[in-house]
């Protein structure tokens, strides 16, 4: 189940795009929890960040996007993941550390972004597009992905190198941008939940909505309900067991706050 919590801004968020529910497999691995939080940057600038805890590399990949909005996200979505996780690492913001995981493809370093941390550190992923930074935490490999509804070229071009059945299913929803949106981030939560994004061949599994037990197998996926004209997804490595959704406030990530974490999942 999804459970938003009482801090998400209704009046913005669409109906929860969850799949439908699949028997209970009975005994077997535990089901993996994921914590999600989201931002809105339409209410923010650069000048209102605090870029204080971020590391030396994020500060020079910070000054690297030409546009503003992309600073932006990328500036808001770092200094969030840092002070998410630092109450969970015991450490402050500043003090958490990165390193990359092998890639599935080929073995180097460039793999799932990871913690350095003790055994049993949490997992992480972050994305952002238009008006959202998504950021999802949990004890196995976790991705998420958010997208702004694309144009309509867009989905019949990228459309022709997806799956079958995923062609099929956007095909049937009449080409529809928010149709597209919602496979589109389903398959790109679970690419980046494997460490190896779209270098894997983007017609080699089903991310789809309509057909559960068809989905790559040891993996689950789900929607999640985030702002108008946006798209997100959910993927972890096993079941998926409660994922527990909340939006931060635009002061989470800017200068003068304490840092840490809004308060533990209800």
């Amino acid at each position: 189940m999804i459970i938003d919590r009482r801090d998400e801004p209704t009046a913005e968020s669409r109906p929860d795009e969850s799949r439908p529910p699949v028997p209970d497999p009975g005994p077997g691995p535990a089901r993996v929890d994921v914590d999600l939080w989201q931002l809105r940057v339409d209410h923010l600038a650069e000048e209102d960040l605090d870029l204080s805890e971020l590391d030396d590399e994020e500060r020079v990949r910070l000054t690297t996007p030409r546009r503003a909005v992309d600073r932006l996200r990328y500036g808001v979505g770092h200094i969030a993941l840092r002070r998410l996780l630092a109450p969970r690492l015991g450490v402050a913001p500043a003090a958490v550390t990165y390193r990359r995981e092998p890639c599935p493809g080929c073995g180097a370093l460039h793999g799932r972004p990871a913690v350095e941390g003790p055994p049993g550190a949490p997992h992480f992923s972050l994305s952002h597009s238009g008006d959202v930074v998504l950021v999802g935490i949990a004890a196995r490999p976790v991705g998420v992905d958010v997208e702004t509804f694309p144009a309509a070229g867009t989905v019949r071009e990228v459309t022709s190198v997806l799956h079958p059945l995923e062609r099929a299913e956007i095909a049937q929803a009449g080409h529809a941008p928010e149709a597209f949106a919602r496979v589109w981030c389903r398959k790109e939560a679970y690419l980046k939940g494997l460490g190896i994004g779209v270098a894997r061949p983007l017609d080699q599994d089903y991310l789809g909505e309509c057909d559960p037990s068809a989905l790559p197998e040891g993996w689950d996926v789900r929607g999640v309900a985030t702002a108008d004209a946006h798209a997100a997804a959910v993927a972890v490595e096993g079941t998926l067991g409660i994922v527990r959704s909340s939006w931060l406030p635009a002061s989470f990530v800017t200068t003068g706050n304490p840092g840490g974490t809004p308060g533990e999942p209800s």
